[in-house]
């Protein structure tokens, strides 16, 4: 009987999960699949390493599953499919660690209660993700959890690049830069030294580009930089979060628009991005496919965004070995990997569009100066490898 690690992801009307079982030394995905729609028209679906549906179920417009009932139906069908394997840990996707958590961590009714602390920091992911835990601590606290944490990975960000330009007892309080998507950053970092050693050991930009989208600059395979800042909304334009904004624009709104804290909150992580700017569509592939001249305009300005970003993180570093697209977007639209790599030819970017029309991995000429490269992010088996780790000790 081989042991099992349920990985899930929770968040405000969904819940994604993946069932990873050891095998020969190694975690293999065996199961993933998601609930959405929990508070309108729930719907479950779970398909195996093939991608081929095993179990699905739809419960009617209307009906209120919430994380809880999600939860229930999940365990009983985690249990149909562990037959032969046993259940040893669950491993959460948890977006804020703060300046505390800078490594995953087994996770009891205490260290629930403190990253309730982080709820203010990142109120649209922090409840959600910390929901399913509590629900299990309840129903089955023998049950080993670890919490894996969307920040720690850029922890390593010296000091001067976590500031804002404010007073000190500001910062000291929390407020600076955290940086995000840090278990997908981490992921790429492990397995680059296996696509190329020069840009692992040097100095590597990560372009983790799905609907939300960020930029990671690594040295030596650590974060010393990233697009996003004190909340998952900074840096790059994204489905539909407008990425950095002038704080004086959040002050025209509530003085000139009568617009309150709830009704920005909504602007900004809701209503802007992609779908802000093209009045279309947050997804990226109905842009790219559409004649419209907003839908250019969004793609336009994200592309652009992102060619500022470069130059960012590469003065941050002194200097540029690799580009790295991952993400749904950066693994699987080549229109725009190559309208970001012409726009970094100043770098010494060379691209290969053969096999970037062929998905890489690597996408750039054997004669360029700096590499790029298309690596499939896996955040969910990150997550599983923290878990496995921290319940052998």
């Amino acid at each position: 009987m081989a042991d099992a690690i349920l990985v899930v992801n929770a968040g405000s009307s969904s819940i994604k999960f993946s069932l990873f079982v050891s095998r020969a030394g190694s975690l293999c995905m065996v199961i993933r699949g998601q609930i959405e729609g929990l508070f309108t028209n729930p719907r479950f679906v779970a398909k195996d390493d093939a991608g081929a549906v095993v179990s699905e179920k739809s419960w009617g417009d209307g009906t209120q599953l919430g994380h809880a009932g999600a939860l229930d139906h999940l365990a009983g069908f985690i249990r149909g499919e562990l037959a032969e394997h046993r259940l040893v840990g669950v491993g959460h996707r948890v977006v804020h660690g703060g300046l505390e958590y800078t490594q995953p961590v087994r996770v009891d009714a205490r260290v629930v209660t403190e990253l309730e602390k982080f709820v203010p920091l990142a109120p649209l992911h922090q409840p959600h993700n910390l929901t399913p835990i509590r629900l299990l601590l309840e129903r089955q606290p023998g049950l080993a959890q670890v919490a894996c944490f969307d920040t720690s990975f850029h922890r390593t960000n010296p000091e001067i690049a976590q500031r804002f330009a404010i007073p000190a007892d500001l910062h000291d309080a929390g407020v600076r830069r955290y940086g995000f998507h840090g278990l997908s950053y981490e992921y790429i970092a492990s397995v680059l030294p296996q696509h190329d050693a020069r840009a692992a050991g040097g100095k590597t930009v990560v372009l983790h580009l799905g609907n939300g989208a960020s930029m990671c600059a690594l040295a030596s395979g650590k974060s010393v930089a990233s697009t996003m800042g004190f909340t998952a909304v900074d840096g790059l334009p994204m489905g539909t979060r407008c990425g950095a904004i002038d704080p004086g624009v959040i002050l025209y709104l509530m003085d000139q628009r009568g617009m309150d804290a709830r009704a920005i909150e909504k602007l900004i992580y809701n209503q802007s991005g992609l779908l802000g700017v093209s009045g279309i569509s947050s997804d990226m592939r109905t842009l790219l496919a559409s004649d419209d001249l907003r839908a250019k305009l969004a793609i336009d300005l994200y592309v652009y965004r992102i060619r500022r970003e470069l130059g960012s993180l590469v003065a941050a570093l002194g200097g540029l070995d690799a580009i790295v697209f991952t993400a749904g977007i950066g693994e699987n639209s080549p229109e725009i990997r190559e309208r970001v790599l012409n726009d970094a030819e100043w770098l010494g970017v060379k691209i290969d569009r053969h096999a970037n029309a062929d998905g890489g991995p690597r996408i750039s000429a054997a004669d360029s100066r700096v590499a790029a490269w298309a690596i499939p992010t896996n955040e969910e088996l990150m997550i599983a490898r923290h878990t496995q780790r921290l319940l052998r000790h």
